[in-house]
């Protein structure tokens, strides 16, 4: 699997930054400020309490140097692993105060981005023996888009379109104010830069046919079933990509993987993925002044 970049620091410190202030609230970790002594310092394990793919151990560095540049943060695995259930995966270290106050909002973007991994590496594997690729959609959480395409990219699949801003695809509403298939590939084709894609997704193959007339670049079959896939992707014969969407699940997607499409879009895999399970196990030291 190919690493994934490294998310904009950028991004990763506005994230953080506003995780920690609704958490932290207006006057920050009471429960730590009355019971851990200032001066008291911790040393903690990242665990997993089940096997998965592990996403975004940077934002969680990045949480616990937010509260204290003094707590260190050192991997025992990188982004794009799998892990084993009691595997460490990351050694924390300093002022206890600081750990204990960024433990749950770290935990809740490396549990929740690795769940996107998991989930991601579960339909990669399920087609491993066809050349279709799995990819992502726009139903991402609100303000957490471009960290759970991240995870995908762990995961070992590929991204679609960020945003309504860097690729066409006309979808079934479009179709129905423009009124017509071609008519609304056309429209975007005479738009659109020479470096912009054009998509369009169909519900049938007399859409497809009406389609193809049009030359687009991708075509995306809208919930249809394998067998009708298969007739599709003839029907297209390599003069266009072709992705599927809809009911796609583990028990779906090798199926439609194999009538031969090239891309297989998933919103599951990060508007319903689990989180993975994961805990900071903490040991208080005896060194205090």
């Amino acid at each position: 699997m190919t690493t994934p970049p490294p998310l904009s620091p950028l991004a990763v410190r506005g994230a953080v930054t506003a995780a920690l202030r609704e958490d932290l609230g207006r006057v920050g970790d009471i429960t730590s400020a009355a019971t851990i002594p200032a001066d008291a310092t911790a040393e903690a394990m990242l665990v997993a309490r089940e096997p998965g793919v592990i996403a975004g151990l940077d934002i969680a560095a990045a949480t616990f140097a937010a509260l204290d540049p003094e707590v260190a943060f050192v991997p025992a695995c990188a982004d794009g692993d799998a892990v084993d259930v009691g595997q460490a995966l990351a050694e924390v270290r300093g002022p206890a105060r600081a750990i204990l106050s960024a433990e749950r909002v770290a935990l809740n973007f490396l549990g929740h981005l690795s769940g996107v991994a998991t989930a991601t590496r579960a339909l990669v594997d399920a087609v491993a023996h066809t050349s279709a690729r799995i990819v992502d959609t726009r139903k991402t959480t609100p303000g957490l888009r471009a960290f759970e395409k991240y995870a995908v990219l762990c995961g070992g699949g590929a991204n679609h379109r960020f945003g309504l801003d860097d690729a066409i695809l006309i979808k079934d509403n479009h179709i129905a104010v423009v009124g017509g298939v071609a008519a609304a590939v056309h429209k975007a084709r005479a738009a659109a830069g020479h470096l912009v894609r054009v998509e369009v997704e169909v519900g049938d193959l007399d859409q497809l046919a009406e389609a193809m007339t049009a030359e687009p670049d991708v075509v995306m079959l809208d919930n249809m079933p394998p067998e009708t896939m298969r007739e599709a992707v003839a029907l297209v014969g390599r003069r266009a990509l072709v992705e599927a969407s809809g009911n796609v699940t583990l028990s779906t997607v090798a199926a439609i993987a194999e009538t031969g499409v090239d891309v297989i879009s998933s919103g599951w895999i990060t508007h319903s993925a689990p989180a993975l399970d994961l805990a900071l196990d903490i040991e208080v030291s005896a060194g205090r002044t």
